[in-house]
């Protein structure tokens, strides 16, 4: 019995191995590619670059205005996920604390925006209402609004393993409503808001969607804009093309290494509570 888990557990390893190794070999493919001059890298393939082009990046960083455009992602996926994340942490201790029936369905209405798709057609609407279209606080309102069903249900879980006997002793205390939530409750969810912070800023920062939709000046276009304009006009040169994708991607893959334990952490707390 002990050698047949043994051996269930080395082949569950070697399995993962295998499907991550599997994972990792497209972006190999173009980290490799980047660093190939022109005719080698229309190949794409798995080849050794016979030369480093280093070039290629300084290239893309100038003909693709991905200075400007680092910043913008930068400046919408950060705003976006602190609005979003203040927003759906006050929802989700509210409906967690008080548990009425008005509470429950408009937690259930809440989260129902994880499976419904988006109304373009409505949105667009809103926009030109609100006169938000092709403004960079539209697309970080719709990147906030985008991110608050799952940013609720992960939170919600993670309320109900704070005590209520903190509640109470706040309340007791003098604190006001937000005081006891900002003071009291907030820095005890620390756990699940990195968690959620971190999902929602590598979800603002790979939106395409919303930017090709509601952004029409190139200056202010986030990173995945200028990687698909980039790869436009230089479409026939796929070392750049693969430089570009490298640096749009390579943040991302920082922010998720250093907060991987965290993602984990959180999303398997908010999972089991509630």
């Amino acid at each position: 019995m002990m050698l047949r888990k043994r051996s269930l557990g080395l082949l569950r390893n070697v399995f993962a191995w295998v499907l991550s190794l599997l994972m990792f070999i497209p972006l190999l493919l173009i980290v490799l590619n980047s660093l190939k001059d022109k005719i080698h890298a229309n190949t794409m393939s798995m080849a050794l670059p016979r030369k480093l082009e280093w070039s290629n990046y300084s290239v893309v960083i100038k003909e693709g205005k991905l200075i400007s455009s680092f910043f913008n992602s930068l400046f919408y996926a950060s705003v976006s996920t602190v609005l979003g994340l203040l927003l759906a942490s006050i929802a989700a201790y509210v409906f967690a604390r008080n548990r009425t029936r008005l509470n429950r369905a408009m937690y259930l209405f809440v989260i129902l925006g994880i499976a419904m798709p988006i109304n373009f057609v409505t949105t667009t609407k809103v926009m030109q209402l609100t006169h938000l279209m092709n403004t960079q606080l539209g697309i970080i309102v719709l990147l906030a609004v985008i991110s608050i069903p799952f940013s609720v249900f992960l939170i919600y879980g993670f309320v109900g393993s704070v005590p209520r006997e903190l509640d109470e002793a706040g309340i007791v205390d003098g604190c006001s409503p937000l005081k006891l939530f900002f003071a009291v409750v907030l820095p005890l969810l620390a756990p699940v808001l990195v968690t959620v912070a971190i999902l929602n800023f590598m979800g603002g920062w790979n939106d395409f969607v919303l930017p090709l939709y509601y952004l029409n000046s190139s200056d202010k276009w986030p990173m995945t804009l200028a990687v698909y304009n980039f790869f436009g006009r230089f479409q026939v040169n796929w070392n750049l093309v693969s430089a570009d994708i490298v640096l749009t991607t390579l943040p991302v893959i920082v922010i998720y290494l250093l907060g991987q334990k965290y993602i984990i952490s959180g999303m398997t707390s908010g999972s089991v509570k509630g």
